[in-house]
């Protein structure tokens, strides 16, 4: 069910830039997950962070390239990315099983801000963007109202998302000490 504004204008991808405009391909992931989800997995990238459409586009390519040419994953792994520039970009999106958390990847959505947030949190826009995504995400039926928050170090041996921005999740309504 797509949700629908007052003018009319479709919001089922939520304002997410697709894969197939930032990544010049279409994805190539093709196992579905199971929707609406019950999980969302914040994580970030250890990468340089990002600002501008340019340097944040240039930065996904280089985490595609790393996943599917040197883990041999499928596709990129996280289920969406976030710049500092507040856009979101599509991964594995919605609707595909993902890579991004051992035992996790076929029934949660993941989010990775781009950047290292050991020390500093991501921009205001891009901790926006996050909030709006999840939003959209539950009106679309993606996400269950009731889903529920963890960052990647609640699940994996891990210090993602990074000191600074596990501390700022926890204080988001939908965050849960443990599964």
């Amino acid at each position: 069910m797509e949700v629908k504004s007052s003018d009319g204008k479709s919001h089922a991808n939520c304002g997410v830039v697709p894969i197939w405009i930032w990544g010049c391909e279409s994805t190539r992931r093709t196992v579905l997950l199971d929707l609406p989800v019950k999980i969302v997995i914040i994580q970030h990238t250890v990468s340089p962070p990002c600002n501008t459409d340019h340097a944040c586009e240039s930065s996904l390519k280089s985490i595609r390239d790393y996943h599917i040419n040197h883990l041999n994953f499928t596709d990129i792994g996280p289920s969406f990315l976030i710049g500092g520039n507040g856009k979101v970009y599509e991964g594995a999106g919605w609707k595909h099983v993902g890579a991004h958390t051992r035992g996790y990847n076929d029934k949660a959505i993941a989010v990775s801000f781009i950047g290292d947030f050991s020390y500093d949190l991501p921009t205001p826009e891009a901790l926006q963007a996050a909030e709006d995504l999840l939003s959209c995400g539950v009106k679309n039926y993606y996400l269950t109202p009731n889903y529920r928050i963890v960052g990647h170090r609640q699940l994996s041996a891990t210090d993602s998302p990074g000191d600074k921005l596990q501390e700022h999740i926890s204080t988001w309504s939908h965050w849960t000490y443990a599964l």
